[in-house]
């Protein structure tokens, strides 16, 4: 996946959360189905922000961003505590 494709996946999460919180105050969606997804889109945003640092970070020292790989859940949801 390179940086472009990334960032816009990232822009598809923020704004699906951001119509999901949408959803909620107009009576769409129950707090329980909104906080369900929002947590699922937090993982998928903390997962798409790794790679990009992955990347840029190969990039910064003359690596091949290309050789970066998503990181699963557990290690990306690690890094918080």
């Amino acid at each position: 996946m390179q940086d472009n494709e990334i960032l816009t996946r990232i822009s598809s999460l923020v704004a699906e959360e951001h119509e999901l919180r949408s959803r909620l105050a107009t009576g769409e969606v129950t707090s329980e189905e909104e906080n369900a997804r929002v947590k699922e889109l937090e993982v998928a945003l903390d997962q798409c922000w790794d790679l990009l640092r992955q990347r840029r970070a190969r990039r910064g020292i003359g690596e091949n961003p290309d050789e970066a790989a998503a990181r699963p859940v557990s290690e990306v949801e690690s890094y918080q505590q």
